[in-house]
């Protein structure tokens, strides 16, 4: 059902470039504020088999319930309250179990995620195109143009660039926009077969810090599932990465896990076959401009905060649902916008600077890691308890949200 609170002369359609997380999200979120949407995805078809695991904090999951996604999210994903920090000689340093009034962290496959979230907003009646990489945009009297590489084109009021930290929509905003940051390591994970004998705790997730970094957890299939980083400081590029076999990967992880708790043993549990290479540990730096005349930008593509913050995908659904409800109740493209980034950037770049830390410490190129962790429920819980209210009217004027950005 749709929300026409504010409309207006305002808003009525826009097109949303990418397919990923934010893009199904933000047009379900623009459909229930009364914005028809389509969303333009590059590849053939919707993702299939892509990236590794992830997890779904409490608060992404609340601003899916906003838009009726949750439910479609939960079905697929491993519920896994729990949390440990430990060393990398076994020592368990931290630990908290998940706040009882809210849902447990979903851990899914990334490319689950992806098609429950399309075939949800399919279902609620979202086009989407796919084989439309997107190549050029240009604003026209009757809006904004996007121009694809199969040579079509299509117009509407707003463009919205939900197409990831390669973002071809920030560089079209500014073509002088920042690159994503490397963070030091490559990241890889996989699956060992080691059941009880793993000695962990189901419903939680294990952070083992040292001289190398391993998260791990139970699957609901019994399964080990892994996270590690391999520092570098001159990664390969991704097609670098490829040409590289799973032997020898697992073979470079096995050495620099020697010793590691439990990371040698479940790297010795784990063949090549099971080995998933994700690739270059990444993160967008504060981007300079989120949005240009009718074009703005969502999730990934202005501020992806690398997977060590545990919030990419719930940040990116936020701010899926916090643009709409900006559009919906200021009229004014550009009044939205502004709004929009006034609310969203300061939670996300101070996220991201904590994610930043992280990387440091899992690279190499820091050492402070110390054996008394600060409250894990103290530092959950603003990222946790974060609620969009989505029945609230966003009242926020351009000067106020001007100053608040500048």
């Amino acid at each position: 059902m749709s929300d026409n609170r504010g409309h207006g002369s305002g808003v009525r359609t826009a097109l949303v470039i990418g397919g990923g997380v934010a893009g199904p999200v933000t047009a379900l979120a623009l459909r229930k504020a009364g914005i028809t949407a389509t969303v333009y995805e590059a590849y053939p078809s919707a993702a299939d088999g892509v990236g590794a695991w992830l997890g779904l904090a409490p608060n992404g999951q609340a601003a899916l319930a906003t838009v009726g996604a949750d439910a479609a999210v939960k079905a697929v994903g491993q519920p896994v309250p729990g949390m440990v920090m430990a060393d990398g000689v076994g020592n368990h340093l931290a630990g908290f179990g998940g706040f009882p009034e809210l849902p447990a962290t979903l851990m899914l496959p990334r490319d689950c995620l992806f098609r429950a979230l399309t075939d949800h907003a399919a279902a609620a009646g979202v086009r989407f195109a796919y084989g439309k990489r997107l190549v050029a945009a240009e604003e026209t009297p009757e809006g904004v143009t996007a121009h694809f590489a199969d040579k079509t084109s299509a117009t509407a009021d707003i463009l919205i660039g939900a197409d990831g930290i390669r973002s071809t929509v920030r560089t079209v905003i500014d073509p002088h926009s920042p690159a994503p940051e490397y963070g030091g390591v490559l990241s890889f994970g996989g699956y060992a077969p080691m059941g009880s004998e793993a000695g962990v705790e189901p419903g939680t997730t294990y952070f083992a810090f040292g001289r190398a970094f391993m998260g791990y957890w139970q699957g609901s299939d019994g399964r080990m599932i892994w996270f590690a980083g391999l520092p570098t400081d001159t990664p390969p590029s991704p097609a670098d990465l490829t040409r590289v076999p799973s032997t020898e990967w697992l073979s470079r992880l096995r050495d620099l896990y020697t010793g590691h708790v439990p990371g040698e043993r479940l790297l010795r549990h784990t063949g090549p076959d099971e080995l998933m290479v994700v690739g270059r540990m990444e993160r967008m730096p504060p981007v300079p401009h989120w949005y240009s005349g009718r074009m703005v930008l969502v999730g990934d593509s202005v501020h992806a905060p690398s997977s060590s913050s545990g919030q990419g995908a719930s940040l990116a659904i936020e701010s899926a649902v916090e643009l709409a409800r900006c559009l919906r109740d200021l009229p004014v493209p550009g009044d939205a916008f502004a709004a929009y980034e006034a609310l969203r950037r300061p939670r996300v770049e101070a996220i991201g600077r904590d994610a930043a830390a992280v990387n440091k410490v899992k690279s190499g190129k820091s050492d402070a890691l110390v054996s008394a962790f600060p409250s894990l429920e103290e530092t959950l819980r603003p990222l946790h308890f974060h609620r969009i209210e989505w029945d609230a009217k966003v009242n926020v004027g351009v000067e106020e949200t001007l100053s608040a950005t500048a």
